[in-house]
């Protein structure tokens, strides 16, 4: 029996105990979890104190996502497999946690077997990806779905933002107008005047009072 010391990172609590009652049904592997968690500053500060063999990641974390931290996770830990096991079926968040670092990418609706494939898969030093999943848009892929949705959540929401709408997005929550924003970041106020425009328009909002309204009710910074 092998043994690999597993980290999960997942902000639903019920599921980490659901996945460490599963493991018990592994008889071939002996998945020993060393820590778990849901948010990014923990994750990062465990895998650089653990160095685990296995970091199991959802991408829907507390403060930033997984997508964001993969790469700072795994250069602080570079022998870690990391399989993303999430809810989000979008050819582009797969392509980016792939080029982030993953080994394996499957959702939630997966089954057990299919989570138990892709450890051995990664394991074995392959890559895994599950069964309708893609890298690149599918033959039937509509961009139209994608237009802004009540159901999505708050990974969905910042995934819309570049991350230099994300930084302006965090200063204009501070109250800090165009120009001290610019001054900090060492761009123009008509450049830092562009992005908050378009924040507000990815973000459906219409003047500053609502955005930071929705940006603390949906915690998107």
């Amino acid at each position: 029996m092998i043994r690999i010391d597993t980290l999960i990172a997942d902000q639903q609590v019920l599921f980490r105990d659901g996945l460490k009652l599963q493991f018990r049904n592994f008889p071939e592997l002996f998945l020993d979890v060393v820590d778990e968690l849901s948010e990014s500053d923990a994750l990062i500060e465990s895998m650089e104190r653990l160095k685990p063999t296995l970091l199991i990641l959802d991408l829907n974390l507390l403060k930033e996502d997984g997508i964001e931290i993969l790469p700072r996770i795994l250069k602080s830990s570079p022998a870690t497999k990391t399989i993303v096991l999430t809810s989000y079926s979008n050819h582009k968040y797969v392509k980016e946690a792939m080029k982030s670092g993953a080994d394996a990418y499957l959702l939630k609706s997966h089954s057990i077997e299919d989570l138990k494939q892709a450890i051995f898969d990664v394991m074995d030093e392959k890559t895994y990806l599950g069964s309708g999943l893609h890298i690149t848009p599918p033959n039937n892929y509509d961009a139209n779905s994608e237009r802004t949705s009540k159901f999505e959540d708050r990974f969905m929401i910042r995934r819309r933002l570049t991350k230099r709408e994300q930084e302006i997005l965090k200063l204009i929550t501070q109250a800090k107008n165009n120009k001290e924003i610019a001054s900090e970041l060492f761009i123009s106020d008509q450049t830092v005047g562009v992005h908050r425009k378009n924040i507000m328009r990815k973000l459906g909002v219409r003047n500053t009072v609502n955005l930071i309204k929705f940006t603390f009710e949906n915690q998107l910074v």
